[in-house]
Parts: C-alpha cells; structure tokens; sequence
C-alpha cells in the first residue's frame, strides 16, 4: 500500500471515530426540536476541555455528563451574559444562542 493511501485510510479512521463520539448529539438536537448540524458544530467546541462524553479532560474541567439540563442552561447563560466569570468559559458562551444552550443542555444530560 503506498504511503498516500495509508493516510487516506488513517484520516478515514479518524474521520469515522470522531463523527461516532458526536453521533448522539444529533438525535439529542433532533428530539430537542433543534437543528442536529448546528448542535454538532457547537459540541465540537465543548469536546477539547469537557470530552464527548462530558467527562472533564483535566481536573480544572468539571464533568457535565449527567448534569440536570435546567442547571447547564443556567450556567450557560450566566456565562453568556457575564454574570459568572471565566475568561474561557464567557468567550465560549457568547455565541451561543438560547437554542444552542439547550441542545447542549440537553445533550450533556443525556449523554453516557
């Protein structure tokens, strides 16, 4: 196999593991009532610090998995609006609109 294909192979590999650990994000949207492309574009941006499965990648970062939806809904708009401080946390809320929150809300609630 020359060396180009077995990169297509790996990023293929990748490609299909990534799209299975945000796979569940898209029914969660869909039973949401949201838009399951826009949920899993805003997810991507939780995944690095909380992990596809809300578990906190390091200490610093708090679990979510299995976090009552309305208390994540409320943290994320406290974040959003400044009314809790987290330099991070407040640049990564802002975007978010009341739908984005609740999908993600939802979504970190439901997750294993």
């Amino acid at each position: 196999m020359r060396t180009h294909d077995r990169l297509m192979t790996v990023r293929r590999g990748m490609l299909a593991a990534l799209l299975g650990l945000l796979a569940p994000v898209a029914s969660v949207a869909l039973a949401a009532g949201g838009n399951a492309a826009a949920a899993l574009s805003k997810v991507g941006g939780c995944v690095a610090c909380h992990g596809a499965d809300g578990i906190g990648k390091a200490p610093q970062y708090p679990n979510l998995q299995g976090q009552k939806a309305a208390y994540l809904e409320k943290q994320l708009k406290a974040f959003r609006s400044g009314e809790r401080k987290d330099s991070n946390m407040n640049a990564m809320a802002k975007p978010l609109s009341d739908e984005d929150i609740a999908n993600l809300a939802t979504y970190f609630e439901t997750v294993n």
